[in-house]
């Protein structure tokens, strides 16, 4: 009989079922609200299109465009490849990129396994990276374990990510939320780089942007509902190993959470830096985002099949980005991301009947 897989062995093997299940499942919930945004047409915008500026200043760098390559993967040598993909594109194009939680990274010595990760510096030198730690492995990893996280990759900042639904709907999940907020206080103090704090497909509240400011975290990625459902992405992983509570569980929950729209509006009361993801499929979304007052828009499942076909075709997919929003900032008279963000915006629907809470 073979022995049980050790905790680092299930950490390894739930990254490469995450990536499986996303590509493979219906694990879309919808709902982001930005059908519910509409910007103001100005048909004279008085401004060349070709000279419109899409840079945008995020936490000490400058991005060629306000797109982030949200968390996805790493932690399994099966991802290397598309970290890889994912990151030499994002050097090509100079917008920023995280890698998924380094968890399995700081568990294990396998030189494979760490590739995963450092592949993304040894590819995009001069790119915008972040880590990613979880805030329910912050009591355990400290300071200390923040900062390896960054030496992994050489980061420029770290992010800290909330998924305590998804660790709720999880077999194996880790359910202890007690003092993670004093934690990412003294991360946020402590660490040698700014931190990120990114829920995971559920929002940030308003009530919970004000905590975070308040804890000194230097960016926040709402990361709302109406992309990937983590939740629902568990209730696969539980069915596969007959867990019917679990899945239960990640079934009844997988349309759970703050519209990204709402989150974007309630965090940006709040903090000057927030990137908008979390059903984020276009550089219109991008555009209504900014408009909403976030810093940039940030994207992950839409990158997925373009890094399984190389860097090129990231690449293209990224010039579509672009594309999009230059369109969106041309036909509302913005010449700058600055001026996308004082643009009118008119909030219809459901999504304001949310932000009357």
């Amino acid at each position: 009989m073979s022995e049980p897989p050790t905790e680092d062995e299930q950490t390894i093997d739930r990254k490469d079922d995450h990536i499986r299940i996303v590509q493979e499942e219906n694990v879309e919930t919808g709902g982001s609200g930005f059908g519910d945004i509409q910007l103001i047409h100005e048909a004279l915008p008085e401004i060349d299109r070709a000279e419109i500026e899409t840079s945008v200043e995020f936490l000490g760098h400058e991005l060629a465009a306000p797109f982030v390559i949200e968390s996805m993967t790493g932690g399994h040598p099966n991802t290397t490849t598309l970290n890889r993909a994912l990151a030499t594109a994002a050097e090509e194009t100079g917008i920023a990129m995280g890698v998924g939680s380094q968890r399995a990274g700081l568990e294990e010595t396998d030189e494979d396994l760490l590739e995963s990760y450092t592949v993304v510096r040894d590819v995009a030198p001069n790119a915008f990276l972040y880590g990613n730690i979880g805030a329910a492995q912050l009591g355990e990893y400290g300071v200390e374990g923040a900062e390896r996280a960054v030496e992994m990759i050489d980061a420029d900042a770290l992010a800290i990510h909330l998924n305590f639904l998804q660790e709720a709907a999880q077999p194996e999940g880790d359910v202890d939320a007690r003092g993670c907020l004093a934690a990412i206080e003294t991360v946020a103090s402590d660490l040698s780089v700014p931190v990120i704090v990114k829920e995971t497909g559920n929002g940030l509240s308003r009530e919970t942007a004000a905590r975070l400011a308040d804890a000194g975290v230097a960016c926040l990625d709402v990361a709302g509902k109406g992309g990937t459902t983590w939740s629902g992405v568990e209730a696969y992983r539980a069915a596969a190993v007959g867990d019917r509570r679990h899945e239960q569980v990640g079934e009844l929950f997988r349309t759970w959470g703050m519209p990204t729209a709402v989150s974007t509006v309630e965090a940006t009361e709040h903090h000057d830096c927030v990137v908008a993801s979390g059903g984020v499929r276009s550089g219109l979304d991008v555009a209504k985002a900014i408009a909403l007052g976030a810093r940039a828009g940030g994207l992950a499942k839409p990158f997925l099949t373009p890094a399984g076909q190389g860097s090129e075709a990231v690449v293209e997919f990224i010039e579509d980005l672009t594309a999009e929003l230059k369109t969106a900032m041309f036909v509302t008279g913005s010449a700058s991301v600055a001026e996308l963000q004082k643009t009118d915006a008119v909030v219809l629907g459901r999504t304001q009947t949310f932000l009357d809470r």
